[in-house]
């Protein structure tokens, strides 16, 4: 089968190989979870690794349904490591056997065994494992396709700007891909996803009766990706158009959407101060797909679209990502991740001078060495605007800029 290649993700498997820690696999439901562990297996045996030393149990496949019990679970794995060498074992949707946990402790201390476990609902969300797993693991955050995967899907002869545009109407999910642009077919599938993450997986963990008020709450953040806002700021908004909610509830609500990945938020960072601001935040959806089914097809504020797309690019490459607070104004995202900090403005365009002269103004004001860029979808060369990098949004998700 021809899969898209996951290489950020492979490479992060790599990293961690045979080092002692459980290496679990999360992320929003269809994101490629599963797949990925196909082209793990594939990169073991390409290696050398031999058939006998990688186990695979995918517990949602009905043949595999006896090992739901985390004994058997935890016996069957033993009795197929048939020797001292090290064994590749992964268990996927491991959330499905009851106290996997004690499978899984087991089965990490022992020194032939090199662990990795995927999970997508409510008993195997942000927020659980340390509880579950007691410290032992690190985290591997997935993500939908990112643009430049979903290109490497697409033809050569289709231009960027061509699936640029069909990467914003149809969305990231891997499975998208196979349904060719049907448009009924897409609707259904994003709708099956979305309700399966607001009704099992966030409605499940926080035992919440009133759904109508989670998919209501769920629909404003979609509708107001970008901006910064509160749980009393929502709560105020949805009561005065007629949806009365507490910001209690709110919340509650916005740590579940996001311990189901379905929503990411990004704090406020002050970067005269160097400290997180603890009130307002901003909230960026997982699926631009998603997003748009929920918004009635609204996609004309593709400004936003481009800025949560851009934030979500950052965090595959820098990791956790934050909104910038400046004197001279609000700086898009502020990153420190692997590649040092950085500091990034996202426009539309700023082929108009004095949007050219906002955007840079933010971004002039720090008063540090650090790189700072500006993306855009004017399809410039590259510039420099005294030291502030400007470079087209498209080469930049596609790793020419």
């Amino acid at each position: 089968m021809d899969y898209i290649n996951r290489d950020a993700y492979l490479d992060r498997l790599e990293s961690w190989r045979d080092r002692d820690v459980i290496k679990v696999v999360s992320g929003v439901r269809r994101c490629g979870k599963s797949t990925l562990m196909e082209l793990w297996k594939r990169r073991l045996a390409e290696q050398g690794v031999s058939a006998s030393r990688i186990i695979h149990i995918n517990l949602e496949l009905l043949e595999n349904e006896r090992f739901l019990e985390y004994h058997t679970l935890h016996d069957e794995v033993l009795g197929r490591c048939t020797s001292d060498d090290m064994h590749y074992v992964v268990l996927d949707e491991v959330q499905n056997v009851p106290d996997f946990q004690k499978a899984v402790d087991s089965l990490y201390v022992r020194p032939n065994i090199d662990l990795y476990i995927t999970g997508s609902n409510s008993r195997l969300l942000k927020g659980t494992l340390a509880t579950l797993l007691s410290g032992r693991y690190v985290e591997i955050e997935m993500l939908p396709l990112s643009f430049a995967e979903y290109r490497s899907a697409k033809s050569e002869e289709e231009s960027d700007r061509r699936a640029w545009s069909e990467y914003l109407h149809e969305g990231s999910l891997p499975a998208i891909a196979s349904l060719e642009g049907n448009e009924s077919l897409v609707h259904d599938y994003l709708t099956g996803i979305l309700n399966t993450i607001l009704l099992k997986d966030v409605a499940e963990r926080l035992n919440v009766a009133n759904t109508a008020s989670l998919s209501a709450v769920a629909a404003y953040l979609f509708d107001n990706i970008g901006n910064l806002t509160s749980a009393k700021g929502i709560a105020d908004a949805m009561t005065s158009a007629g949806t009365k909610i507490s910001p209690a509830t709110v919340s509650e609500y916005l740590q579940g959407l996001c311990a189901s990945y379905l929503l990411y938020e990004a704090k406020r960072y002050d970067v005269r101060g160097k400290r997180i601001l603890k009130l307002e935040r901003k909230y960026y959806a997982v699926d631009m797909g998603i997003r748009r089914m929920v918004c009635s097809n609204n996609v004309r504020d593709t400004g936003r679209v481009l800025e949560n797309l851009v934030f979500l690019e950052l965090m595959r490459r820098e990791g956790e990502v934050f909104v910038g607070k400046s004197p001279a104004g609000e700086i898009d995202f502020v990153t420190n991740g692997p590649s040092g900090k950085a500091y990034y403005q996202v426009a539309e365009s700023v082929m108009n001078p004095a949007t050219l002269e906002r955007e840079l103004s933010s971004l002039r004001a720090i008063n540090d060495n650090y790189p700072k860029f500006l993306i855009t979808m004017d399809d410039e060369r590259s510039m420099s605007h005294e030291g502030i990098q400007q470079v087209y949004a498209l080469d930049w998700l596609l790793g020419k800029a």
